[in-house]
């Protein structure tokens, strides 16, 4: 088992976000996270990654407990997040916003070549200032920067938000390469259809729990919408 989150609760001030949340991700595995704007997605992933301070629950990496590692240990340690937005250096160069992904210190096989290839889009661009990027090229460097930290486990916010759809077929069949070469994945994202096309399970958040779990191919898009929806605690309340 690589990642296991266990009865995490986490707040905002007053709000509870994230409440009781349990699951886990085999090594090599993908999970889709689903849910509407405000379901708890992002907080979840960030606190995952250390960077948003949990009220209960423990996150445990390969059984170690990691739940108040600070965050940039935690990319030392084997966990990277792309976050939503990307968050580059915009005044940076792309070779120079991937490099830092280099500044966890962990051994393993993530070049700035073998980013290249992975997303051939960023080549002509590597000198470039990430701030005259395109979105989807600013997408493409923020997840080649997390991979350069050679990560054991990639949290992934959001990859398709902004990007229009052509852009957001290129993005996802770079990461299907990655899937395929076995990278352990966490993926946030509204578009039911590409998660439920690249999943191996899907985990739907509603008001901060986890209403629907499952194997992809075990769930009909008809249950993850009404599990999105809330759709299923209304009519279970009928």
């Amino acid at each position: 088992m690589t990642l296991l989150v266990e009865a995490l609760d986490v707040r905002h001030g007053q709000l509870q976000a994230v409440r009781d949340v349990t699951f886990s991700v085999a090594k090599g595995e993908t999970v889709a996270l689903v849910g509407a704007n405000g379901a708890g997605k992002t907080t979840l992933l960030r606190a995952i990654a250390g960077a948003h301070p949990s009220k209960g629950g423990r996150v445990l990496l390969d059984d170690q407990d990691i739940t108040h590692v600070p965050a940039h240990r935690r990319v030392g340690m084997g966990v990277a997040l792309v976050p939503e937005g990307r968050r580059l250096f915009a005044q940076m160069t792309v070779e120079e916003n991937l490099l830092l992904g280099r500044f966890a210190g962990r051994a393993g096989d993530w070049t700035v070549e073998r980013v290249m290839a992975a997303f051939p889009n960023l080549e002509k661009r590597l000198h470039a200032k990430a701030g005259t990027l395109s979105g989807g090229e600013q997408q493409a460097t923020a997840i080649g920067r997390a991979l350069m930290s050679n990560p054991d486990v990639l949290l992934l916010d959001e990859v398709s938000l902004g990007l229009s759809p052509l852009v957001v077929d290129r993005v996802y069949a770079s990461l299907e390469g990655l899937m395929e070469g076995g990278t352990t994945i966490v993926l946030v994202e509204q578009d039911l259809t590409r998660a439920m096309a690249v999943a191996d399970r899907v985990l739907c958040m509603l008001e901060g729990r986890i209403v629907l779990a499952g194997p992809t191919s075990e769930l009909t898009r008809d249950q993850v919408t009404e599990a999105y929806f809330g759709l299923h605690r209304q009519q279970g309340a009928a």
